[in-house]
């Protein structure tokens, strides 16, 4: 064999050693920063998503700030992640009456997505709760099956705690799609 023919297969090797490295580096780069996969552990977002939904979390969106009323985002509490649905921004004061309504800087606001009336407004009720400007208030679609900004065990969400926000639901296969 000459030489000619294996610096060619030696360089074909070392070409394709390098784009395997590329390809692993930009799989990683784009997990730790853009996107994730998350797992739904619970019912407190039924109907939404179910116990066992695998979904693929923008975590963009939280690292810019981009986070919107009505959007469903992950959080890490007490050792687990949490997804819960955002309905009060940073600044707003968030109120929920004794009948389950929820009310923004004294305006209420349509809860489209409540699963079933609200039985507790936890810390919400009375006068409220007014957010810091790095805080969002989150409930659970399911909000009698939900722990959540309610409760003091998780409280507002600052935004540095934001892992990401909902986009994609990959599992189950005849659900999969767009999350809204």
């Amino acid at each position: 064999m000459s030489s000619r023919r294996r610096k060619k297969r030696g360089s074909s090797a070392l070409s394709f050693s390098f784009y395997v490295l590329v390809i692993i580096l930009l799989t990683i780069l784009l997990r730790y920063f853009v996107v994730e996969r998350v797992v739904v552990v619970g019912e407190s977002m039924e109907p939404t998503l179910d116990n066992g939904d695998n979904v693929l979390i923008d975590k963009l969106s939280a690292r810019l700030g981009k986070i919107d009323r009505y959007d469903i985002v992950v959080f890490p509490a007490d050792g687990v992640f949490l997804i819960k649905r955002v309905y009060g921004l940073p600044g707003e004061n968030i109120r929920i009456d004794d009948t389950g309504l929820i009310y923004i800087n004294d305006k209420l606001i349509d809860d489209r997505y409540a699963y079933e009336i609200m039985n507790d407004a936890g810390r919400a009720g009375g006068a409220g709760v007014t957010l810091a400007d790095d805080e969002y208030f989150v409930l659970g679609d399911n909000r009698n099956n939900s722990i959540d900004s309610r409760s003091l065990e998780v409280g507002s969400v600052r935004d540095d705690n934001l892992r990401g926000r909902v986009m994609i639901r990959l599992t189950p296969l005849d659900k999969i799609g767009k999350i809204r």
